[in-house]
């Protein structure tokens, strides 16, 4: 079966069970329904699903692992690499993305106080029946960057969910594009995916859902950009699902750097809004002008069989 064929195959199964399981959330109090967090997890898993059906049941490659990236782990010292990377980078733009909204004007932050951190953590202490905060303020924010390492473990398998299919599947089909095609594609389609959240109001609340799928595009395509190189040079999805889980797990310094009092829009502020792409786009800019996308062949595919691995 043609590659075209193979992924529009997939591209049909995961966005119609992504739309299938989200469908409750339409048909009650949208994100406020009580389960939404299994609903979430539950939509993150359809990107593997998909692609994990068409592997075994429709392409049936001989490695069926290696062509989702998941073997060979090997060489050892690159694949550590590529982990390391995808532990700092994700969470790096993350966080650097609010001091240059803080500068544009678009984030109301406090980087000295954490005003809205404290009056957060102040306000759980009092529903307990506590008063005093457990530490200096200063040393709770610098314990977040610790969980924010742990939290992108915690969160990898539900990212690989997601990763297992757009750059452990997708991507390396997309590849007969070009780099750049493959990529933009791959962003925007992973987009598009979320829009039966997005939609919702998922990201972007109060917000037209037209515009908040817009900045999905946005977001999706620079961010999907840094973890389809993580896929491409270390071969493996590994790397982009840990980095894509190092993402999801600092979103919260948005919250954690802001003033207390102040609201921000995401279309303008954080890593979602346009002002925290100038620093990923950078990044961006100087993978390509540096050949990173290119030095190393996309991960190679092998001849179909019926044969299992």
């Amino acid at each position: 079966m043609k590659n075209r064929t193979l992924v529009i195959l997939y591209l049909g199964l995961a966005f119609g069970l992504a739309w299938l399981i989200a469908l409750p959330l339409w048909l009650s109090d949208g994100l406020r329904n009580p389960w939404f967090p299994l609903i979430a997890i539950l939509f993150m898993c359809t990107p593997a699903l998909a692609a994990l059906t068409v592997v075994f049941f429709v392409e049936r490659p001989a490695a069926k692992w290696t062509s989702l990236g998941i073997v060979p782990l090997r060489p050892p010292g690159r694949l550590i690499k590529y982990l390391v990377l995808a532990l700092v980078i994700p969470p790096a733009l993350v966080i650097a993305a609010l001091p240059v909204g803080a500068f544009l004007g678009v984030y109301p932050a406090d980087f000295v106080e954490f005003s809205a951190y404290k009056q957060l953590i102040e306000g759980e202490l009092e529903a307990v029946g506590m008063t005093a905060l457990p530490a200096p303020i200063q040393l709770l924010v610098a314990a977040q960057l610790f969980n924010v390492i742990l939290g992108a473990f915690l969160n990898l398998i539900p990212a690989l969910g997601e990763e297992l299919g757009w750059r452990g599947w997708l991507l390396p089909k997309l590849m007969g594009l070009g780099a750049v095609p493959a990529i933009l594609v791959s962003g925007v389609i992973w987009a598009l995916w979320h829009a039966p959240l997005i939609l919702l109001g998922y990201n972007y609340p109060g917000v037209p859902g037209w515009l908040g799928v817009v900045m999905m595009i946005g977001m999706c395509t620079i961010v999907g950009a840094i973890f389809s190189w993580l896929r491409l040079r270390s071969e493996s999805v590994w790397p982009a699902a840990l980095a894509h889980g190092a993402f999801n797990s600092a979103a919260g310094f948005s919250l954690i750097f802001a003033a207390a009092g102040e609201r921000f829009d995401t279309v303008n502020a954080t890593i979602l809004g346009w002002s925290g792409w100038i620093l990923p786009i950078a990044v961006v800019i100087t993978l390509f002008a540096t050949g990173q996308f290119s030095k190393r062949k996309a991960p190679a595919i092998p001849v179909h069989s019926t044969q299992s691995e």
